[in-house]
């Protein structure tokens, strides 16, 4: 038996549900062609968030569902990506050449939020985005050290402008790049926000899917000054399952809402203990506090990572998880973070202030 027309194949393929992302193709893309002869069905799926490295699954999913539906014939079905811009604060327009800022927020420091962030970043730029990473922690920048850039300084062709430095496919950004590395940082609150709206803003940044900013922890006046000033099309919570780290994350999380930001989830890390020795898993944080916090405010949890010495080691010596061991466990726990994250904000409103003329008022 085979579906009776293109019109329905069609239909029926927007309904499919992907693998891992728990959301139908017409919610987070469409199909842009589709035929349907004697020989099976092709089509071209356009989809809105990066996820090259799924792509066999997703066609395996949509083979196997066709199958079920009594259309047993071969399938072959071709996908590309397309990512727009979304909404930003009210008030606030997004950056040239940067199409979607995605802030990686804590409650607290020493949740693991940096490595979060960069491996978040290394996975949507191996699933074919354009991708950048600012380190906003001015007090406490690791991405150089993470990316193997210590000791390195951006360039300047107009002397206005820095050139972010490059890493494993990401253009970079740092305070750690300006500073000695061994220069305390001792700002008060208004020259953390200048200097970050200067790296942000006096970067030379190349059209960018997405930017993932490393925010600095806590929710104090810096964070939520930075949350009011720089245009955020989504942002994700870090936190561990611990009461306390909890705690805190929890008024993270309120505070984007509170100007605006749509929370696109909650990714808990150090969730298991993984045993170098013997593979054991254990809890040693507790167990669930990601979750509840996820039910609590009615957002996605988005992975619950796990402690592992592997993951230190990597981010220690300038090559992270993502970038060094692909295939492996962890590894694709990021990769699944990372097309969560960026097919909820799919479902978001896009920008569309690029489309409206400016208005030039000119006394007469």
């Amino acid at each position: 038996m085979t579906l009776s027309t293109e019109s329905n194949v069609k239909n029926f393929l927007n309904s499919i549900e992907l693998p891992g992302i728990a959301r139908k193709i017409a919610d987070v893309g469409r199909v842009l062609e589709c035929n349907d002869t004697d020989g099976g069905v092709t089509a071209h799926i356009e989809l809105a968030f990066p996820a090259s490295g799924a792509h066999d699954s997703y066609r395996q999913a949509m083979a196997a569902a066709l199958a079920q539906a009594g259309d047993e014939r071969p399938a072959e079905i071709r996908f590309s990506t397309r990512v727009v811009a979304h909404g930003v604060q009210r008030n606030l327009k997004p950056l040239p050449e940067i199409r979607n800022l995605i802030a990686v927020a804590s409650g607290k420091g020493g949740v693991g939020k940096s490595t979060v962030a960069v491996n978040l970043a290394l996975a949507l730029a191996a699933d074919g985005a354009s991708v950048g990473l600012l380190d906003a922690d001015i007090y406490g920048p690791s991405q150089p050290q993470m990316l193997g850039l210590a000791g390195r300084q951006p360039t300047s062709i107009d002397g206005k402008t820095m050139q972010p430095l490059q890493a494993y496919g990401l253009q970079v950004m740092s305070i750690g790049f300006l500073v000695d590395q061994d220069q305390p940082m001792v700002w008060r609150g208004p020259m953390v926000t200048s200097a970050l709206n200067q790296l942000l803003q006096q970067t030379t940044w190349h059209d960018l899917d997405y930017l993932i900013v490393d925010m600095p922890p806590g929710t104090g006046d810096i964070q939520l000054t930075l949350s009011q000033q720089v245009p955020v099309s989504g942002a994700v919570i870090v936190t561990t399952p611990q009461d306390i780290a909890l705690l805190d994350a929890r008024k993270g999380l309120a505070m984007f809402r509170k100007v605006s930001v749509p929370v696109l989830g909650i990714i808990e890390n150090m969730s298991t203990h993984v045993c170098s020795q013997c593979g054991h898993t254990e809890a040693i944080f507790g167990t669930g506090g990601g979750q509840k916090m996820a039910a609590d405010f009615d957002v996605p949890l988005l992975a619950a990572l796990p402690l592992e010495l592997r993951i230190r080691e990597q981010t220690d010596s300038g090559n992270p998880t993502v970038h060094a061991e692909p295939e492996s466990a962890a590894a694709q726990q990021y990769f699944m973070a990372a097309r969560r994250m960026t097919s909820i904000l799919a479902l978001q409103s896009k920008d569309y202030s690029s489309k409206f003329p400016k208005i030039i008022i000119e006394a007469g």
